[in-house]
């Protein structure tokens, strides 16, 4: 597929490559779909692609296996000869307290929450190297600075992303390539909606994931697609090496409890 096929004539990120990993569900689709319809060319990589967003390039790898992942990433930017923005989204979740899961279940999420941002990113930087305003969008949480129950690994392995975040940032500024990271609060994904549907009082769970936000609701996947518009512009070129809370307050407000 060649760029002026996709790209909107009036846009202004009609010539703005872009890929999202992550993409067939969740805040990655909507990453996704938003870039799309802004005019970008967007790669939108899953370990399942069918369900990307409509008119996004389908990229199929496991983030696991370092060489599908180059070799997808490469098949996506060779055409263009460059990428302009990667946002580093593919992750999983898991419920439990430090007590819980198998040393093979946090291995499994290291490894694909860590170690699959990292695997992407060395496979994109050549071709960020080759764009003219770079931008990397590292996909954190709340969880990483924010004690929340039943979140151990979950915790652990984006709390090493933000770290990861800040230190690609410093090493690729020179390069002009911008490195910042996204920590959204409770977001009404579909991986929510089904731990919300299995409890024994599934009214009484949404609440709960609402009320962790001071603002008193979750979080938009569309909210978090668009803080992730805004990292990535190239006008905003002073930002760097910082992470982007939308979180409703989780991580910075202290209210009053109510009686």
């Amino acid at each position: 597929m060649k760029a002026e096929e996709t790209r909107s004539p009036s846009s202004p990120w009609r010539e703005t490559i872009a890929l999202v990993t992550g993409a067939a569900s969740g805040i990655g689709h909507a990453v996704a779909a938003l870039f799309k319809d802004e005019g970008m060319v967007v790669g939108a990589l899953d370990r399942d692609p069918g369900e990307v967003p409509e008119g996004c390039v389908p990229l199929c790898a496991d983030v696991r296996e370092p060489e599908a992942v180059k070799t997808a990433i490469a098949a996506f930017a060779e055409p263009y000869g460059r990428l302009d923005v990667l946002v580093n989204n593919a992750g999983i979740s898991f419920v439990g307290t430090v007590e819980d899961g198998t040393e093979e279940d946090w291995q499994r999420v290291i490894d694909i929450n860590l170690c699959g941002q990292m695997r992407v990113l060395r496979a994109s930087l050549p071709w960020l190297r080759k764009s003219v305003a770079a931008s990397v969008v590292m996909m954190s949480s709340c969880s990483a600075l924010n004690g929340l129950p039943q979140r151990a690994l979950y915790s652990a392995s984006k709390g090493a992303v933000e770290a990861l975040s800040h230190a690609v940032a410093a090493d690729l500024v020179r390069e002009g390539i911008r490195v910042n990271s996204l920590s959204p609060g409770t977001v009404r994904t579909p991986f929510m909606e089904r731990i919300i549907a299995r409890a024994a009082d599934p009214e009484a769970k949404r609440r709960e994931f609402a009320q962790r936000q001071p603002t008193g609701k979750m979080v938009e996947p569309g909210e978090v697609a668009r803080a992730a518009l805004f990292l990535a512009d190239p006008r905003n070129a002073s930002l760097t090496g910082t992470t982007l809370a939308v979180d409703g307050g989780m991580g910075s407000l202290r209210l009053p409890r109510e009686d």
